[in-house]
């Protein structure tokens, strides 16, 4: 009865370890899709601007 407990036990450890690593990962790929989308909406705002000033200098 002991060894039927430990065996259910270990395998709500093994996935509370599964489950933290997965969390982990998920949050490093946030953070870096939130840096790379700062990056990109700074390129499109700098690129938009520079449009606009071209379009200023045809008129």
């Amino acid at each position: 009865m002991v060894l039927r407990f430990h065996s259910r036990a270990q395998v709500s450890v093994e996935l509370i370890i599964i489950f933290a690593a997965v969390v982990a990962v998920a949050l490093l790929l946030i953070t870096q899709l939130q840096k790379t989308t700062k990056e990109g909406s700074k390129v499109i705002d700098d690129k938009a601007k520079d449009i606009f000033d071209q379009i200023s200098e045809i008129d």
